[in-house]
């Protein structure tokens, strides 16, 4: 017997269904995984809801970490009993998959509940950081939602490479939890005008880049809290997506660059996938970047995880356990 979520319509977190469904021996290139730890992703709300359109019915998720129970024909580098982990490949709310072992990396020493945690997370940092705009030391860069389960590696990995992080949250528990973690000035978004208070780090300059992953809310401040020549980096919709704007804009304010960057292609081949990984495991391995989990539900109980995090009610990473 196999359990799963699926949905069959888009919808709220009421459309996710506990069911059991099959699954069968892995075809030429597969492996037959038997999930240990799943993640938890704003990109799951959105397939769910509709924003990103899905082929129905189907089962969610999009990381996982786990062990092999079975290899396919022609699959040489992985072996039954091999613990491993993989980010962007739909159908990780189940207890057992096939998928294909070119998706898969081997754990390198780091705990399966951690692997699910920050694969997708941490390799999207790894793309934002190293990849989109490159963090020197010195640089202050702001984080929205920087006590969020990305916010918090974002966070952590900037301060390693030597930057001074501004990271924008909603309440003085996540203001707390953020310097944790890498944050040197936090703003409480609800309470403070975060341009003003930006410009006032900063001396006036503003900063060189803003990480974005809330969209239609944040827009605009990450925009004119940009200095010339700066580059507004979105890479999430959690409010809602940027409406349309007009690209003369980002010229009379400075010069600016937006670009709005997705994981799926910074890990489409092979050697982009084991790259992003491998900066990845170098940081957590070093103590560079710690994997915080703060809540964990059952893969049962997917409907309320759902709930806690488009209600922002969690921080860090949250993890569902099969």
């Amino acid at each position: 017997m196999n359990q799963s979520i699926q949905i069959y319509e888009n919808g709220g977190p009421e459309v996710l269904r506990w069911e059991e469904s099959t699954v069968g021996r892995p075809g030429p290139g597969e492996v037959l995984l038997r999930h240990t730890a799943v993640g938890l992703n704003f990109i799951d709300i959105y397939q769910r809801s509709g924003l990103y359109p899905l082929e129905l019915p189907k089962i969610l998720g999009m990381e996982g970490a786990g062990v092999i129970e079975e290899t396919g024909e022609g699959v040489e580098n992985f072996k039954p009993g091999q613990r491993v982990a993989y980010a962007m490949q739909l159908g990780a709310y189940c207890e057992r998959r096939t998928i294909n072992a070119e998706k898969l990396v081997i754990l390198p020493g780091i705990e399966d509940q951690s692997a699910a945690a920050m694969m997708l997370k941490g390799m999207t940092v790894m793309y934002l950081l190293r990849r989109t705009h490159v963090v020197q030391k010195g640089e202050t860069i702001l984080v929205n939602a920087a006590a969020g389960g990305v916010g918090l590696i974002l966070c952590q990995w900037a301060s390693h490479l030597g930057a001074e992080v501004i990271g924008c949250v909603g309440s003085e528990e996540k203001a707390d939890l953020a310097r944790k973690y890498g944050c040197t000035h936090t703003i409480l978004y609800r309470e403070e005008n975060i341009v003003s208070r930006v410009r006032e780090i900063t001396e006036g300059k503003g900063v060189p880049v803003v990480y974005d992953s809330v969209g239609k809310e944040t827009f605009m401040s990450s925009i004119d809290c940009l200095a010339a020549f700066g580059k507004l980096v979105s890479f999430g919709n959690a409010s809602g997506p940027v409406e349309p704007f007009n690209p003369a804009m980002l010229g009379t304010k400075g010069s600016l660059f937006f670009t709005r960057q997705t994981l799926a292609t910074h890990i489409a081949s092979r050697e982009l996938f084991e790259d992003a990984a491998n900066q990845l495991f170098e940081v957590v391995l070093s103590g560079g970047v710690q994997i915080v989990i703060n809540r964990s539900f059952s893969l049962s109980e997917t409907r309320q995880a759902h709930e806690a995090l488009e209600s922002r009610r969690t921080t860090g990473s949250t993890i569902l356990l099969p």
